[in-house]
């Protein structure tokens, strides 16, 4: 009998990778993080941040929501923790994001929250694309994108 080769072997692994991959479609970072991956010295140079600060954010991940985030910058204005998450953020999901989540999100308010809500439940981020991109043009659509994600059922 013929022992596979390190290549069949190799080949094998990728594809059944590859049948468990996704499970969420997530926007593209453009202009921001992912506050659950990015570096304690990274997060350091952020607008508002401080080696304190950073050293608390690092020590309370993961973070499940944006909500949770929010909290533990509490000691930030409500200004600057809009400006930070410009550059940090945790993405939501599409599907199940409270009103406070997505006012979270910069630029957006009460009207686009109605449209992100009114399209539920997302099935891909396309369908965002295709219904926020009603509303505003691709640059802001893209920046937008950064802060969702949908998920994709099995």
């Amino acid at each position: 009998m013929k022992r596979p080769t390190a290549a069949t072997v190799l080949i094998a692994l990728l594809l059944m990778a590859a049948a468990q991959v996704a499970y969420a479609q997530a926007g593209k970072p453009v202009t921001i993080v992912d506050a659950n991956l990015v570096t304690e010295a990274s997060l350091a140079k952020l607008p508002h941040m401080n080696a304190a600060l950073a050293k608390a954010v690092i020590a309370k991940r993961p973070f499940k929501t944006v909500k949770d985030l929010d909290s533990v910058l509490s000691s930030l204005t409500k200004e600057q923790r809009t400006e930070l998450y410009a550059k940090l953020f945790v993405p939501i999901n599409l599907n199940t994001a409270t009103d406070q989540e997505i006012l979270l999100i910069p630029g957006v308010g009460n009207r686009m929250l109605r449209e992100f809500k009114e399209y539920r439940p997302y099935t891909a981020l396309a369908q965002f694309h295709r219904e926020i991109g009603k509303y505003v043009d691709a640059t802001e659509l893209a920046r937008l994108e950064q802060y969702v994600f949908v998920p994709i059922k099995k």
